[in-house]
């Protein structure tokens, strides 16, 4: 008969099981820091732990001449470390200093020496990791240079991270600047045609204009949330109703637990704006713009679809391409950052054929590293 292990209450595993865990944690407190880049508050923030880890009685983070954060005894060697920093800079490499290589002239000193391991992104070096120790064990210098590697590698996640946020602000500013010149200069034709006929009417409409531009134009992160994105476009339908009359037909349904779901600024208008504009405004008669938004247990499930004129599949397959000969408003733009923020496998679907009208299907997961609206 096998033994059964029965566990004492408040068991928290073996001495190893437990090392591990205050590593890992202690690591997760560094990550978010890190994350914002190697600067003097990240450093001031994760020197201590870093001391923790180490097991050394003082660690200091330096840039690439100065010092930004100590921990630890002997204080008074902050000021001696600018040439041990930018030797290491200089060779590029983890090394060893003796206590003559740092200029400290305590003869009883307990910091006689020093492992110097630099912090680096994209092959430069942009900072170092010193850990003092009275004599540097093999196993310390290993453990300095490893974790100085980690180090680095959250720094250059912080790189990619600016680069990423960079190029998506880009990319929304590159896509209104494409939504703005055609959209706005028929809603002014638009108005224009109320003005002596419906004043009351050109007024309404002169506020949802300015209501639609304040939210749309506005500078206001990479992601908002889908209950936002969606006002939005009820203002642009609306300015769209006033120019295709009874034309233009709308239906939403909306699941309200998906309202809080945060998504990439402008990742629905445009698909919106490219229904009225190739399904509707192409064809006679009335048109209907079909707008459902489900919960679908970890994801939210997003459908535009208009009953127009549809596409040929393959000009489709270009404009997601990013084909800018194809006349279709940023489909390519918000397909890309999709695919940024959420993985590939949350791409634009495209149903269409000619005559068969356009259905876009959007899914975004409920919740994601990094993204909030």
């Amino acid at each position: 008969m096998p033994r059964r292990r029965v566990l004492r209450p408040g068991y928290l595993g073996t001495e190893a099981d437990r090392a591990t865990f205050r590593t890992l944690h202690t690591a997760t407190q560094m990550t978010s820091e890190l994350r914002t880049g190697l600067t003097r508050a990240s450093a001031e923030h994760c020197v201590r732990p870093l001391a923790r880890l180490l097991g050394s009685p003082a660690v200091a983070v330096t840039d690439t001449s100065d010092t930004l954060a100590w921990y630890g005894v002997r204080h008074g060697h902050v000021d001696l470390l600018g040439p041990i920093a930018e030797r290491c800079v200089s060779e590029g490499r983890t090394g060893v200093r003796v206590h003559r290589d740092f200029d400290c002239d305590e003869p009883g000193c307990p910091l006689r020496q020093a492992i110097v391991a630099p912090l680096t992104v994209e092959d430069t070096v942009v900072g170092t990791l010193i850990a003092f120790t009275p004599s540097a064990a093999a196993r310390l210098v290993r453990a300095t240079d490893e974790l100085a590697q980690w180090v680095s590698g959250q720094l250059e996640l912080a790189e990619l991270d600016v680069a990423r946020t960079s190029r998506m602000e880009a990319e929304v500013r590159a896509l209104r600047a494409q939504i703005s010149p055609h959209f706005v200069y028929n809603v002014l034709t638009t108005i224009a045609s109320f003005v002596r006929t419906d004043p009351d009417r050109a007024r309404e409409l002169i506020l949802q204009f300015a209501d639609f531009t304040r939210h749309s134009f506005q500078r206001a992160g990479s992601y908002t949330t889908l209950e936002d994105e969606l006002r939005s476009i009820e203002r642009y339908l609306a300015l769209e109703q006033a120019r295709f009359g009874d034309r233009l037909a709308v239906l939403l349904r909306i699941a309200p637990e998906v309202l809080g779901v945060s998504i990439p600024v402008l990742s629905l208008q445009p698909l919106v704006e490219n229904g009225v504009r190739h399904g509707l405004a192409g064809q006679d008669g009335r048109g209907t713009i079909t707008i459902l938004a489900e919960d679908n247990d970890y994801e939210a499930v997003i459908t535009v679809e208009d009953d127009g004129v549809g596409e040929e599949p393959d000009r489709v397959r270009r404009a997601l391409a990013g084909d800018e000969s194809m006349d279709s408003i940023g489909l390519g733009n918000v397909d890309q950052r999709l695919r940024s923020a959420y993985g590939d496998e949350y791409g634009l679907v495209v149903e269409t054929a000619p005559g068969a009208g356009t259905r876009v299907t959007v899914r975004v997961p409920k919740f994601a590293a990094g993204v909030r609206g």
